[in-house]
C-alpha cells in the first residue's frame, strides 16, 4: 500500500509529536483537533523543537523548513476526505472515540486505513464503530514517543494482513521497532508486562519488604539494564532455563497475585496525587523539580537510546 497523505486525529502531547515524527518521513501530514486553541499550542510546540534541534546541530536549516512545510494544522473534518492513513489518539473514552469513528465513517474514503493509539482498549471493540473494519487496527505508540522506538501493532479479528503489512513497513520507515500483537487482549503486551512488574513492586513496598527507592534502585540498576538490552526471555536464555525453571518451581507461588487496584497506588489517586502532572506521587516534584524530573528522564533516554540503537541504524543504512 502507497501511503502519502497522513491524518492525525488529537493534537496533544502524544499527537503532536507524532505529527512532528510523520513530517520527517511525508511530505503531507495535516494534524486535525477540533479545538483551536489546542491545535495552536501544538503547533508552536512543533516550531519549538524544530528551531532547537536546527540551533543545536541535530537537523539541518533544509531539514527543519522542509520538515514544518510538509505540515498542516485544521480543525474541518474534511482533511479526511482524502487521506491514505488515519492516526487516532483521541481522549480514552470510549463514547468520545466512538462518535468520531462513526463520523468519520461517513467522510473517509474505503481504502484508507484507520488507526488507533489507545493504549489498551479493545480493538475489536473500537473497529465496531468503523464502516470496513478490514482496515482498522491498533497502532500504540509510548511516551516520549521521539525518543521510545517501539510500536504495538494490535490485529483485531476483522483486520485485514495486507493492513497489518502496511503498518509494520510504516513503522519501519520512520524507524521505529514494531511488534505484531497477534490477539486483541486487555493492555496488548507491554502494559500487561509493566503492571505486572507494578503489581509485585507496590506489594513488596506495601509489605514493607523495600522502600520506593529501593524498588526504582533494583530496577534502574539491575533488572532495567539487562532489559534496555535483553528480553526477558533472553534473560532466561543466558542465566539457564534450568536456573529459571528450578527457581519458579518455588518462588511463583509466592508472588502477588492481586486482582484489585494495589493499595498504594488507590490511595495516591484518591489523594489527587497523580505523579509529575500534579507534583506529588510515590516522589515529590515541587519547586521546579517537575521540569528537572522530565528534562533528567529525556537526557537519559536519548543517551540510551544513542547508545543502543544510533550505531545498529547506521549498520543497517
Amino acid at each position: 500500500m502507497d501511503l502519502k497523505r497522513i491524518v492525525i486525529a488529537g493534537a496533544g502531547t502524544m499527537g503532536s509529536s507524532m505529527a512532528q515524527i510523520y513530517a520527517k518521513y511525508f511530505d503531507d501530514v495535516v494534524l486535525y483537533n477540533h479545538r483551536e486553541e489546542t491545535l495552536n499550542k501544538a503547533k508552536k510546540s512543533i516550531e519549538g523543537n524544530v528551531e532547537t534541534l536546527a540551533n543545536t546541530g541535530n537537523m539541518s536549516k533544509e531539514n527543519a523548513e522542509q520538515l514544518l512545510n510538509a505540515l498542516s494544522y485544521t480543525t474541518s473534518m474534511d482533511c479526511f476526505a482524502d487521506c491514505d492513513f488515519i492516526a487516532e489518539n483521541l481522549s480514552e473514552n470510549v463514547e468520545i472515540k466512538e462518535k468520531f469513528y462513526r463520523e468519520l465513517s461517513e467522510i473517509v474514503d474505503d481504502r484508507t486505513i484507520i488507526t488507533t493509539n489507545t493504549s489498551g482498549m479493545s480493538i475489536n471493540l473500537l473497529s465496531g464503530f468503523v464502516k470496513n473494519p478490514d482496515r482498522f487496527i491498533g497502532m500504540h505508540w509510548f511516551n516520549p514517543p521521539h525518543l521510545v522506538p517501539l510500536i504495538e501493532i494490535i490485529k483485531g479479528n476483522q483486520t485485514s494482513s495486507a493492513v497489518a503489512e502496511a503498518i509494520y513497513n510504516l513503522s519501519l520507515k520512520i524507524e521505529k521497532k514494531p511488534v505484531i500483537v497477534n490477539q486483541d487482549v486487555p493492555g496488548f503486551v507491554a502494559n500487561r508486562l509493566q503492571f505486572a512488574v507494578i503489581r509485585e513492586a507496590l506489594d513488596l513496598v506495601e509489605r514493607g519488604v523495600v522502600s520506593e527507592k529501593g524498588i526504582d534502585d533494583v530496577m534502574k540498576y539491575g533488572l532495567g539494564f539487562r532489559y534496555a538490552c535483553l528480553g526477558p526471555l533472553e534473560v532466561s536464555d543466558f542465566g539457564g532455563l534450568d536456573t529459571f525453571y528450578h527457581i519458579s518451581s518455588y518462588l511463583m507461588k509466592d508472588l502477588c497475585d492481586s486482582k484489585e487496584v494495589p493499595k498504594l497506588l488507590k490511595e495516591h489517586f484518591e489523594a489527587g496525587e497523580y505523579g509529575v502532572k500534579s507534583e506529588k506521587g510515590f516522589y515529590e516534584y515541587k519547586d521546579g523539580r517537575a521540569k528537572e524530573a522530565k528534562e533528567e528522564r529525556d537526557e537519559k533516554f536519548l543517551r540510551v537510546y544513542h547508545a543502543l540503537y544510533e550505531e545498529e541504524k547506521d549498520r543497517r543504512f
